[in-house]
């Protein structure tokens, strides 16, 4: 599909008032996406896990605004939000800016007011990719509205047919133009995002991963670790802003091909040694990217280097497959395979834990996507 197959051409603002809400989960990418061009197009694709338990639930409250259509040009878009049951003025201007680069796509955004009650069931802004699952869960529920707002203009059943198809894809195109990751949190086990030549693909919304996969990571096992539940020192917006003129970068952005394609026949043999080493160099080379960009920074944590150490430890003295991944923070995910489930989390609790921030982690596993919540 291409970008002008998502504009909404024909819609009947009908509806007076109602609300739609959604979950929608984080991700948390096995290869990196780090560095993008303008519109969230990446510089390089990415594969990722959708995650079960950190999720963001959004409600979203729509009521008709009394605009005629010369006022309706020039007025601002108009809306509130609440996160954690409070009232969030820190928000909007992500929302905003959302919601003019979306506004092509979904014309009936300055025909309401929308009262946006949002919550995480995971600390906001500490590593556990947020933006995505809030962006994702905010794309919804507007192709909720969408798809309401299209029932009586749909005129062909090729196109109710598809609908599901159609839903799904814009939803993640959607998603991307409020944080790229986003476009990863609409459907799960394995989502791909970037063109490539190893999968089914695109620039403009995740895919599905289509290839086969072993039955040695099914419900694969993520426990996230949190080293640091704080702001990040530096966002992801500006991090991926320091890839232009970054002296490796078109070395990396070959590196994450390569890994896509191996880790596409590594998912299809259950290849759990080779699946560690592509995942945990991933990772380290996302940060290594950070550390030797000009200004330069560090996001991990002493806690960070103390829980990487002995896990790999254990795994040597266990003949594990354990190993982590880091997004773009200090906060450690430990995947595993379920059938160690029950002695990784000992180790966990009994000897990484003590680095965790209040002693706090999650215990979390591979989803299915996001789910519309019934009012």
């Amino acid at each position: 599909m291409i970008v002008e197959d998502f504009i909404l051409k024909n819609y009947n603002a009908h509806i007076e008032s109602d609300s739609v809400k959604w979950e929608s989960p984080s991700n948390i990418a096995l290869v990196k996406y780090w560095g993008k061009k303008e519109n969230q197009i990446p510089e390089n694709p990415s594969i990722s896990f959708t995650l079960s338990n950190c999720k963001t639930i959004t409600k979203l409250t729509y009521t008709k605004r009394d605009l005629s259509t010369a006022l309706k040009v020039t007025s601002d878009f108009s809306f509130d939000v609440y996160f954690e049951g409070e009232k969030n003025e820190v928000f909007k201007p992500k929302i905003q800016i959302f919601f003019e680069r979306i506004e092509a796509y979904v014309p009936f955004l300055r025909d309401y007011h929308f009262k946006i009650e949002t919550s995480n069931t995971f600390p906001h802004s500490s590593g556990i990719a947020s933006s995505a699952s809030g962006m994702s869960a905010l794309a919804l529920c507007l192709m909720s509205i969408e798809q309401k707002l299209r029932e009586d203009v749909t005129s062909s059943a090729v196109e109710r047919s598809s609908e599901k198809y159609y839903f799904k894809r814009k939803a993640s195109f959607l998603a991307r133009l409020g944080s790229g990751s986003a476009c990863r949190s609409i459907e799960g086990e394995l989502v791909v995002w970037g063109q490539n030549e190893s999968t089914e693909s695109s620039d403009l919304y995740g895919i599905k991963f289509d290839g086969e996969v072993h039955p040695n990571f099914k419900n694969y096992q993520d426990t996230i670790l949190l080293v640091d539940k704080g702001e990040k020192q530096v966002s992801s917006t500006v991090g991926h802003k320091l890839m232009f003129g970054h002296p490796y970068a078109e070395q990396r952005f070959n590196q994450a091909h390569d890994n896509l394609a191996k880790l596409k026949r590594v998912l299809a043999s259950g290849d759990l040694q080779t699946f560690v080493k592509i995942v945990e160099s991933e990772a380290l080379t996302l940060h290594a990217m950070m550390m030797t960009s000009m200004p330069y920074f560090i996001l991990i944590k002493p806690n960070t280097l103390e829980i990487i150490s002995k896990l790999w430890k254990y795994r040597s003295e266990n003949s594990s497959n354990v190993c982590f991944t880091l997004d773009a923070g200090a906060n450690v995910h430990v995947l595993y395979p379920e059938n160690e489930k029950e002695s990784v989390l000992k180790f966990i609790k009994n000897e990484l834990s003590t680095f965790c921030q209040n002693g706090h982690f999650i215990t979390d596993s591979v989803g299915k996507g996001a789910q519309l919540i019934k009012n």
